[in-house]
């Protein structure tokens, strides 16, 4: 029975096309169609990764090239974010209105575009620019690609399944630290936006094979669009052999038009204000923390330059790690319990290093490295938890306005590590960062609300 015969039987079988395309896709295993949109989407936001941090592997180059101060490093390591700020608000409404998929290939041409600029830049004021605009690009290419991916799977696994696409945008910062490795001391700064070309490129064309999200569809009336996908999602669960159940019409969403007012209003004021206070605390601190270290190894403990970079890179894989261990347990564990818990384990290291004083590259490697993998694990898994907690009229905007705060916690970290270090000493930079993920913690514990194993629909009506 398609949504038209559905919505005009009987009274007494009337089925709400929003409930019915929620349960629907609950009952669904991982198809073929989702897993292949999930790798190329994936493959998308690892080039966003490698492009959103590639400036940090350029920065110890680009110091002594330019002639840089502390201050002039902090800000060109900040306005990517800045204006990462204004795509993710920007794109998250947009994605709203008009659709997920048009709003992610936008976001994917202006990146990659500005990268081809940034090869132009002169010096400190027009990399800044460049890098403003190809952050709002970066910005709204994630949170919308989130909200997307949440979109097309059930409870079960859901934490697991999103995690795992979510590493690749760690993967990406991962490949940009060993393009830089590799790289920049051989062919200089402009190496890392010229290797971060060709591949993202190729990325954009795979968009086409992309359906958009059926919540979104039916969430905006498109009814008969949202069934056909469904239906080829059902047909190919059924030709892999797999036995659908019958779906179970729980709860039914509320229809009304999407309205940034409601993120607070409700119950959904206590969840944004708790998300934000969230990815502004961990998001300072672990960009605070990786974006200056190369730079700090160079120039804080006279470390050659591929040493340098190299433990960069080190800290960075330790993120990946520790992403991927939670991506495997956070299902079980639960979202809450594990950002409560990460964010209070966190501040120890870190507190240690400042009691230490900071005075040995490889305490800073040891223990920086050990609170950034810790943190890591809450910050690349907030995306799925921003896209639970809102409703399909509110998911992207929602994501995007949090992950603002993301934004705004990722620039003011570069600047404030940069005037710890000119003004108090390097030591001061760990004191203050384990002061804020304690506050991180203590707001998670007292607001945040479990997600696990609960439907989209059931959490947020």
């Amino acid at each position: 029975m398609n949504i038209e015969q559905r919505m005009t039987a009987p009274v007494a079988h009337v089925i709400d096309p929003q409930a019915d395309i929620s349960a629907r896709l609950e009952r669904l295993p991982v198809t073929r169609e989702v897993f292949w949109a999930r790798n190329i989407v994936g493959a998308a936001t690892f080039f966003d990764g490698y492009t959103v941090i590639a400036i940090a592997y350029a920065m110890p180059v680009l110091v002594h090239e330019w002639g840089l101060t502390p201050g002039q490093t902090g800000m060109i390591l900040s306005m990517g974010y800045l204006g990462q700020l204004i795509g993710a608000v920007l794109f998250g409404w947009l994605a709203e209105k008009i659709g997920r998929l048009k709003v992610l290939l936008f976001t994917i041409l202006l990146f990659v575009s500005i990268d081809i600029a940034c090869l132009f830049a002169a010096g400190a004021a027009t990399m800044m620019a460049f890098r403003f605009v190809q952050g709002v690009g970066t910005g709204g290419e994630v949170p919308v690609a989130s909200a997307y991916i949440n979109e097309l799977i059930g409870s079960k696994g859901r934490g697991r399944f999103f995690l795992l696409y979510e590493v690749m945008f760690l993967l990406g910062l991962v490949g940009a630290g060993l393009i830089g490795y590799f790289m920049v001391p051989l062919y200089g700064w402009k190496a890392m936006f010229i290797v971060g070309l060709i591949p993202a490129v190729l990325m954009i064309p795979l968009r086409w094979f992309l359906t958009e999200s059926p919540r979104w569809l039916v969430a905006n009336g498109r009814y008969e669009e949202a069934n056909r996908i469904v239906t080829k999602l059902e047909d190919s669960a059924r030709a892999a052999g797999k036995t659908l159940p019958e779906p179970k019409h729980a709860a039914v969403p509320v229809r009304k038009p999407s309205d940034w007012r409601e993120l607070f209003q409700g119950i959904y004021l206590k969840r944004t204000l708790s998300i934000w206070a969230m990815w502004f605390s961990a998001y300072l601190v672990a960009n605070g923390t990786i974006t200056w270290l190369p730079t700090l190894y160079r120039q804080t403990f006279n470390l050659p330059l591929e040493t340098s970079i190299f433990y960069g890179f080190a800290t960075s894989v330790g993120g990946v790690v520790a992403a991927v261990i939670c991506a495997l347990l956070i299902d079980r564990v639960g979202r809450k319990r594990w950002y409560a818990g990460a964010l209070l384990i966190a501040p120890i290291p870190l507190a240690i290093l400042a009691w230490l004083g900071a005075t040995s590259a490889m305490q800073v490697l040891v223990l920086a490295g050990l609170a950034y993998a810790i943190v890591q694990t809450v910050t690349f898994s907030l995306y799925l938890y921003s896209a639970e907690i809102y409703p399909t009229r509110l998911r992207a905007i929602g994501t995007g306005a949090g992950s603002a705060w993301l934004r705004l916690g990722s620039s003011a970290g570069p600047i404030v590590t940069g005037f710890l270090l000119s003004s108090m000493g390097i030591q001061y930079v760990f004191m203050v960062f384990a002061a804020i993920l304690l506050l991180g913690a203590l707001v998670t514990a007292v607001f945040a609300v479990e997600t696990k194993g609960r439907t989209l629909e059931e959490l947020s009506p």
